[in-house]
């Protein structure tokens, strides 16, 4: 195995290779696989991997995630705040409900005696 460089001319930049030679009997001939590592950076002369199986993921900074959690506590408080008004309006709703819920059987007691006393006037 060997590590090869090439160079394009047309984007200026060095891709850097890994070369793998293997023989053909049949052929009585050699060949090479070649497997890219990814670019030379020119300041540090690092490989940098390219292509979605080499390129490394971008960690968050800190201030990324500070900030990620901050929005995510605001969001929590404006939904948490919005959950204790809806518990509070549904206690209210409940309160009503009871409410007209015994009008509704104070007003049938009162049809009932009315009706009565219609039946012994006819």
């Amino acid at each position: 195995m060997a590590i090869i460089k090439q160079y394009h001319k047309a984007s200026d930049t060095t891709y850097v290779y890994e070369s793998s030679s293997y023989w053909i009997p049949e052929l009585g001939q050699s060949r090479s696989k070649r497997t890219l590592l990814g670019k030379l950076d020119p300041e540090t002369g690092e490989i940098v991997p390219t292509g979605k199986r080499g390129r490394k993921k971008k960690e968050p900074s800190a201030e990324e995630t500070a900030s990620f959690k901050e929005q995510l506590s605001a969001v929590s408080e404006s939904y948490m705040e919005q959950i204790r008004q809806q518990k509070l309006t549904i206690q209210q709703q409940e309160t009503q409900i009871r409410d007209l819920s015994k009008r509704v059987i104070q007003l049938e007691s009162m049809l009932s005696k009315v009706k009565a006393i219609l039946n012994q006037e006819n």
